[in-house]
């Protein structure tokens, strides 16, 4: 079992089909990268850190980067922002289509950092 798979193994059951999901939808756009936890929370690694999660009591955080957040800003104002970061309340379904273009958006930036 890989490091994300454990992750959303240990959550409480009630979110894990969420955090599954969620995963799902990141490997989507990121075939290729590796599954590993930084920070303690999942974490998809493809030449650098591309895009974390982590399911706390209220929400589940999105960390795309500053740039993923500013990239997407007009449609994240119904949702909690910070600099590098998304709040994605429980109590709603996940923005999967919005997480999946975030998430190329990402991929977009590091084939054009390393010229890939």
């Amino acid at each position: 079992m890989n490091p994300i798979e454990a992750y959303i193994n240990a959550a409480p059951t009630d979110y894990q089909p969420a955090l599954k999901a969620l995963r799902t939808t990141i490997l989507t756009v990121l075939p290729d990268a590796e599954e590993q936890l930084k920070y303690q929370m999942p974490t998809f690694y493809w030449h650098e850190n591309v895009i974390h999660f982590a399911l706390y009591k209220h929400h589940i955080g999105l960390y795309p980067t500053p740039s993923g957040v500013t990239a997407f800003a007009t449609e994240l104002t119904t949702y909690k922002t910070s600099k590098g970061a998304i709040q994605f309340p429980l109590d709603a379904p996940l923005p999967l289509d919005l997480v999946r273009r975030i998430t190329a958006f990402r991929k977009q930036e590091i084939i054009e950092k390393y010229q890939l």
